[in-house]
């Protein structure tokens, strides 16, 4: 008798610290299997799940944490988030994306959330918010599985199944659109803008991201549009009304003023240099001592004349605009050069910098200038009209009517503050993207959390179909896309469980198209008060989601090394 109470309370021991109790129930090994040490093999056999189950709990907490904290700013009425740091800068966002990658995250699990965000805005440009929350639903749902002591790669083998039926129901919900059905296109992009700091200018910015995307879009190739041939110029003053698309080229640099620059020209001819237009100087350091006047005012002549020698040429190619590249050796121009360029009726604007040099050629549709001696009127560029305009407290130089102008689009961004102004560029980039989705796939699907309901009903009533665990599986992660329609209704102050229960009564009698309308409050047909988006953007959170939650769920140990 005493020896079986030695042996229970063995048992106790075993489960309190988490060992596996599959050795004390098992038979002793008999002496001819060559267990011939009965305790010993049995005290080998203890397997230690405990610290596994405690890694993956912790990256689980630490990833749902991040999701929490921009869970928040999800839908129109999300919050705002202010973002301070160290030095100062103060950011005002409600963008995923940008939250998360100014959030300084340790651990390394959560660090995988914020790569997801920027996969998001990579693959789609908005829903950035949206993957971050669902991927932590899905990761809280998974924790009463591991407790219940289902497999993580079960859990994790579920999950892909779902991603792949989910993206079925999406695409079967979806609307076909044409690229010249502009209103469509205006319409998604309105719906991403709502939802930023700046959404009470959506119905300026969203024609202008519909009209700079299919401006740089090559109709033979839709799916290659880059977004890099849109470039946007910030620039202080005014507010954000006087935003606008500029058929041309935007400096945010005053033209050289010295020596009475000229500051509008027409019909102008405009080459791009990268060499200096300064007297040269010697390969390494030093310096040069002249005692005598005779020979300081030969090297002074000497100068000129090799100034006056190079800009003859530049004007004996019909060049009356110089686009000077800043220069990092020593002076692009000097005070003389630009005295004598000044002269010879040539406008300068100096310091463009080397990143935007393959953009300004792509535009004007010429070729840089890399020596003097290559100067020909064939690699310059034709524009109507060149001028320095005042815009607010500063001055642009503005280039319009570029004779075969690459498809390229500019878009001026105004703004009261630093602030303003930085957060109407980030939106209006998630809009950019947008309209690139709808070019490269061409399907709208309603927003308001109507797909949402919609997959977690068809993959709720799929899973009945699946056998065993699967279908266990399926049916609750079904369940964690609610939380998408659930995080709108509680953002916008109403009450989610009734909101959520509504619709999914409606999407039961075949209202698919049935979501949140944020602004009145109730639940209505979404695709008729022109919230839509890409399907794109719905596929890929999906898809990207389910792939995070399936890396970290098959962690299972984190090892440091030095």
């Amino acid at each position: 008798m005493r020896g079986r109470r030695r042996f229970s309370s063995e048992g106790e021991r075993v489960f309190g610290s988490g060992f596996s109790m599959a050795a004390v129930v098992a038979p002793p090994q008999s002496a001819a299997s060559g267990g011939g040490s009965g305790p010993s093999s049995r005290t080998e056999s203890y397997v230690d799940t405990k610290r596994k189950d405690d890694v993956r709990i912790a990256n689980i907490t630490a990833a749902r944490s991040v999701a929490d904290a921009v869970r928040t700013s999800l839908g129109p009425r999300g919050m705002d988030k202010m973002i301070a740091s160290p030095n100062g800068d103060v950011v005002i966002t409600n963008d995923g994306a940008t939250i998360l990658n100014r959030m300084e995250v340790l651990q390394p699990a959560a660090k995988m959330l914020v790569d997801l965000s920027r996969s998001q805005d990579s693959a789609a440009g908005d829903g950035t918010t949206t993957v971050v929350v669902l991927a932590g639903a899905l990761l809280k749902y998974c924790l009463p599985l591991l407790s219940s002591g289902v497999h993580p790669t079960l859990i994790s083998d579920s999950l892909h199944k779902l991603s792949v039926k989910a993206v079925e129901v999406l695409t079967s919900m979806a609307k076909p659109i044409e690229l010249s059905d502009r209103d469509s296109l205006v319409k998604s992009a309105s719906t991403s803008l709502n939802s930023k700091v700046v959404s009470q200018y959506s119905s300026l910015l969203a024609p202008i991201a519909v009209e700079a995307v299919l401006s740089v879009l090559d109709s033979e190739k839709p799916e290659m549009v880059d977004l890099k041939d849109v470039r946007i110029v910030k620039k202080l003053g005014g507010t954000v009304d006087d935003t606008e698309l500029v058929k041309g080229l935007v400096f945010d640099k005053k033209v050289s003023h010295a020596s009475g620059g000229l500051t509008r020209i027409e019909n102008a001819k405009i080459a791009v240099i990268q060499f200096q237009i300064s007297p040269p100087k010697t390969d390494i350091e030093q310096s040069v001592v002249v005692s005598d006047y005779a020979q300081m005012d030969r090297i002074l002549k000497e100068e000129r004349n090799y100034i006056l020698g190079m800009i003859k040429k530049i004007k004996s190619a019909g060049c009356n605009v110089l686009l000077i590249q800043k220069s990092i050796l020593r002076d692009a121009v000097t005070d003389l050069s630009l005295h004598y360029l000044a002269k010879a009726k040539i406008l300068v604007v100096k310091d463009v910098e080397r990143d935007d040099i393959e953009f300004i050629t792509k535009t004007l549709n010429c070729l840089p200038i890399a020596n003097i001696e290559h100067f020909k009127a064939e690699k310059m560029g034709f524009a109507d009209c060149v001028e320095e305009v005042s815009v607010g407290e500063g001055k642009i130089v503005k280039i319009t009517g570029i004779k075969d102008m690459g498809r390229t689009a500019t878009v001026l961004v105004r703004g009261s503050n630093q602030l303003v102004i930085d957060e109407a560029e980030r939106s209006l980039h998630d809009a950019l993207c947008v309209v690139r989705c709808l070019v490269c796939k061409r399907f709208l699907i309603a927003g308001g959390g109507a797909p949402e309901i919609e997959m977690s009903m068809r993959l709720g009533a799929w899973a009945k179909t699946l056998p065993g665990m699967e279908g266990y599986c399926v049916r609750q992660f079904a369940e964690a896309l609610e939380v998408v329609p659930y995080t709108l209704a509680e953002n916008a102050g109403l009450n989610p469980i009734s909101i959520v229960t509504e619709l999914r009564n409606r999407h039961a009698q075949g209202e698919v198209d049935t979501g949140i309308n944020v602004r009145k409050g109730q639940i209505t047909n979404i695709l008729e008060e022109n919230v839509v988006q890409p399907l794109l953007v719905s596929t890929s959170a999906v898809t990207l989601a389910a792939e995070c939650v399936r890396m970290i769920l098959k962690i299972d140990d984190i090892i440091t090394v030095r």
